[in-house]
């Protein structure tokens, strides 16, 4: 049936444009009167008869009207449904459940999450773009729809490789959970590709960090298509050296220097601190290999004559871990000698998840974490090479040229000790 409208478009048009005045609402008027004319017209097709139409083929009657709010780009309108007597009118096109926050409004809202504004935040911030508000679920609910392109990005396969460098690491995240507020770690595993570029290739939630869930992290990762890895950065915690030693068993593992120079300053006094710091750095920043070696010998040295023997043992104990890097290709070593890259890709997630301080579940932690690396790793992706494909190609060093300087340094570390003792 073809029920007959009763809108004459340009009287109404007429109608909004001459009320307008300088009104900043004018679209929000016309587009929620355009809405209920359309509701109109549909309400009178499901009764089979046009408003106040008196028609024996009339097979229902509108009864009132019902008010409902319809979120836009416009902000929010107050929408009147017509009721009918029997049965229900539901304008599925307009309010739908999926369509009633506009795909716009809900990018806004991710957005906003990614970037580290709390549910309780966001409110204002749909408040301010002339939508009345929304509840911390409804927010939560939207922030949702990031969940299939994080899951895409945290199960795609590895086949960029091979890997030759990897750094992991983890960060404490609070989640309620049982009713009580616990620590779970975040790992995540950042590596160098085929093409020389930084990807991050995984990222999880564990309860702890010990060897069985590093373990676990590992061989997905491997499950997914890691391979070739040389070299594997990290700290010094008990559970990841001994997941890499099972799971990665023909990689070095270099310490990182960033933890290893935060542990020494705890045997220093913060008197000395600088000083040593200063002899401990200039280590690392030798020219080959023979060289960082020699250069351990002479600090070592110049510690013990100093008196600071105590530092100069915890230095040598460590010389295998932290000069790992120095069996590579020269050109990788201000890349791969410390873990200040995953240390900043660490600050920057700390800053985003702080602003949430305490997540509601594990889940939260995954999306908003996720997020953020997937949108690092897209930048990383288009950046500048981290190394050149060339020097990828580059064989490691297997032995030293020179001769180990170690065992005379602690020859010359138990002869000060024992004259210390003497002296006593």
């Amino acid at each position: 049936m073809n029920v007959p409208t009763t809108i004459d478009a340009g009287a109404w048009l007429s109608k909004y444009l001459e009320g307008a005045n300088g009104d900043t609402d004018l679209a929000r008027s016309m587009l929620g009167a355009f809405a209920e004319a359309i509701m109109s017209a549909q309400a009178s097709m499901q009764c089979n008869a046009a408003y106040g139409e008196r028609t024996t083929e009339r097979e229902n009657s509108r009864n009132g009207y019902r008010t409902r709010p319809w979120d836009t780009r416009v902000g929010t309108i107050e929408l009147s449904v017509p009721k009918l007597r029997r049965g229900v009118y539901s304008p599925e096109v307009l309010l739908s459940p999926r369509r009633r926050a506009e795909q716009a409004l809900v990018a806004v809202i991710c957005q906003a999450y990614v970037e580290g504004v709390s549910t309780r935040r966001v409110d204002d911030l749909v408040k301010a773009m002339g939508i009345e508000g929304m509840s911390k679920s409804e927010v939560s609910r939207l922030a949702k729809e990031l969940d299939v392109v994080v899951t895409q990005f945290k199960e795609r396969p590895l086949d960029r490789g091979p890997y030759r460098y990897l750094w992991i690491d983890a960060l404490t995240q609070r989640v309620r959970e049982g009713g009580r507020v616990v620590n779970v770690a975040a790992v995540i595993a950042t590596a160098v590709n085929n093409e020389g570029t930084r990807e991050i290739i995984g990222f999880d939630i564990a309860t702890t960090e010990d060897s069985a869930a590093w373990t676990e992290f590992l061989r997905s990762l491997v499950a997914r298509g890691l391979s070739g890895v040389e070299l594997v950065i990290s700290d010094a915690h008990g559970g990841i050296k001994a997941a890499i030693a099972q799971v990665l068993s023909g990689a070095s593992w270099q310490r990182c220097r960033t933890h290893f120079m935060a542990n020494l300053a705890t045997k220093c006094t913060k008197a000395s601190w600088p000083m040593i710091a200063t002899l401990v750095r200039s280590i690392f920043d030798q020219p080959d290999r023979d060289s960082t070696w020699a250069k351990l010998a002479e600090v070592t040295s110049r510690l013990t004559q100093a008196g600071f023997c105590d530092q100069a043992t915890y230095l040598l104990d460590a010389a295998d871990d932290i000069l790992a890097f120095a069996a590579f290709p020269f050109e990788h070593w201000k890349k791969i000698r410390s873990n200040n890259p995953q240390e900043r890709l660490n600050k920057e997630i700390r800053r985003r998840t702080d602003v949430v301080g305490i997540f509601p579940n594990r889940q939260a932690v995954i999306r908003l974490v996720g997020a953020l690396l997937g949108e690092q790793n897209d930048e990383w992706a288009v950046s500048r090479r981290y190394v050149t494909i060339e020097s990828l190609s580059q064989p490691a060093i297997i032995e030293l040229s020179l001769e180990d300087p170690r065992p005379a340094i602690k020859a010359t570390l138990v002869k000060e000790v024992a004259i210390d003792l003497t002296a006593a």
